[in-house]
């Protein structure tokens, strides 16, 4: 895979991963560009989200509306690559420095101008251990975060830390008026505005229904092509798919695939695919029964019919995978790292016999695990069943708990929500185009480290990698990460799944990768003629 990423902010070449094919599905970075603008559009979301605070902004529902009015220190485009967001420069005059250079005249919906102190304040609730910060993890290292200039902000870091400014492209370098997220208190994302400086300003929330967007004029960037746009809250698969069929909905992410063939055929809009950096897995949430043992989390590997998921569940549209990691956040490995993530992974192909024999070696013959379902879509509800399906066949008593999708979201965020629950379907997509960004999950206490799983020697070299500038050489050591992870197994790997989305006939110009969860996409959305 000739792939080359650079992430070098002063002045490097930036290239991301190519479009590619994955299963027959043509990948793409964006739809055609907009032909001019549209008053207003629909965009259907699988649930609504609990809050829009920028800290704990996690999963899909959250960033795909928070994109499009909180913006970034930097910008993750939709070539997934790197470039200047609200710092219209950021440079390193020393491992453990970054120094940001601010935009002028930016101003925030409240009508204030962003200021040096709004940084501050904006980066610094990540790392206020009240918030609960999703976030907070990236930021361990820092050491300060002050004013150094009239429009500038310097980040002093404990120790070399090669992560930390990839993150800020996404929520985590969200910058929102201090004024603005004072006053609104703890009322911050869940009523009133966020106080950000996006392309759009929030408008109505409807609690349960829906979420308006409205255009800020006083945008710094390039203007909106729509006045307003509708996040309508549709929690059941058929009815997204129907609202996009009938017109109810113009476009959506996320796209439920036994719908696949049917959007596609259906002459109304246009079924589109992008880089997803994404991977299919079973997250473990409880090693305290059955699955402590690791020989019962690799004979769940092993039954697994991950081909017949990835035609059923994904449409199609996957690949199946042992790999944690998906092929496209390598880019810029050397032959020889790509060869040892994934030219050592066990064949795709399931062995019943294998897997029937670790079972009863590991003494879990008979023993109950708890599968989390929901009716998001059939990629969650038929992996759950491929769960349920595998344990029966080699001794094991899988039960399924169907949780509704506001709450499923949850399963990612509170503890308490995963209480009796053994494992759960777990689509993840990477943050930065960086293995390290999935690989990190596993390190003791990370934030998405769901089973609570621990290994000293892991987390060194987790500590080894970040501490890493060079792109080359973390690979190397992200490569042994990623070998241990293929024989703990904290997380199932079962397919790599591309990005896909919907536009009906009236609209165009929607990225297709994932960095619409970063990257203000609805701002590029108008008119298709």
């Amino acid at each position: 895979m000739a792939l080359a990423v650079l992430f070098g902010f002063g002045g490097s070449a930036c290239a991301g991963p190519p479009a590619t094919r994955a299963a027959g599905v043509a990948l793409s970075a964006r739809t055609p560009r907009a032909a001019g603008e549209i008053d207003s559009f629909t965009w259907a979301v699988y649930a609504e989200p609990p809050t829009l605070d920028y800290t704990v902004a996690f999963d899909y529902p959250q960033n795909t509306v928070l994109a499009n009015v909180c913006e970034s220190l930097m910008r993750w485009t939709p070539s997934l690559t790197l470039e200047p967001g609200l710092a219209r420069t950021a440079t390193q005059p020393d491992p453990l420095t970054w120094v940001y250079d601010l935009r002028s005249g930016v101003r925030f919906h409240d009508g204030r101008t962003m200021t040096p102190e709004d940084v501050v304040f904006s980066l610094d609730r990540q790392r206020d251990p009240d918030n609960a910060a999703a976030w907070a993890q990236n930021f361990e290292n820092v050491d300060s975060i002050r004013k150094s200039g009239p429009l500038q902000v310097t980040v002093k870091l404990k120790k070399p830390d090669s992560q930390f400014p990839q993150y800020m492209a996404t929520a985590a370098g969200v910058v929102a008026s201090k004024d603005g997220v004072q006053k609104a208190g703890k009322d911050y994302g869940t009523s009133g505005g966020l106080a950000c400086t996006g392309p759009f300003t929030l408008g109505a929330w409807k609690k349960g229904q829906s979420l308006r967007l409205d255009r800020f004029d006083g945008y710094w960037g390039a203007r909106a092509k729509s006045k307003h746009v509708v996040f309508r809250f549709l929690t059941d698969a058929s009815s997204r798919t129907n609202a996009l069929l009938s017109g109810e909905a113009d476009g959506g992410y996320l796209i439920p695939t036994e719908s696949y063939e049917r959007l596609r055929e259906s002459g109304v809009g246009k079924l589109y695919f992008g880089e997803g950096l994404s991977t299919v897995n079973l997250g473990i949430t409880n090693m305290k029964g059955a699955l402590g043992d690791v020989r019962v989390r690799r004979a769940l590997s092993l039954a697994l019919d991950r081909s017949g998921f990835v035609y059923a569940g994904l449409g199609g549209g996957g690949t199946p995978t042992h790999s944690v990691t998906s092929r496209a956040a390598w880019a810029g490995a050397s032959a020889e790292t790509l060869k040892s993530v994934f030219g050592q992974l066990p064949p795709k192909n399931r062995d019943l016999a294998a897997a029937r024999a670790l079972v009863k070696e590991a003494g879990a013959t008979g023993k109950t695990l708890t599968v989390a379902t929901s009716s998001i879509g059939q990629d969650v509800s038929l992996l759950a069943t491929a769960v349920q399906d595998a344990g029966s066949r080699i001794g094991l008593d899988v039960r399924l708990k169907s949780i509704a999708p506001n709450a499923f979201t949850a399963l990612f965020t509170d503890p308490e929500s995963r209480t009796g629950i053994d494992m759960f379907p777990l689509t993840y997509y990477d943050s930065i185009t960086d293995p390290l960004d999935l690989l990190t999950n596993f390190k003791t206490g990370a934030y998405l480290n769901l089973s609570g799983y621990s290994d000293q020697q892991y987390d060194a070299l987790v500590d080894r990698a970040v501490g890493t500038d060079d792109r080359g050489a973390r690979l190397k050591t992200v490569a042994e990460l990623q070998r241990r992870a293929s024989e703990q197994l904290p997380w199932i790997p079962v397919a790599e799944w591309p990005t896909a989305v919907f536009l009906n006939k009236r609209i165009t110009g929607a990225p297709t990768t994932i960095a619409y969860m970063y990257y203000p996409w609805a701002a590029e959305v108008g008119a298709a003629s």
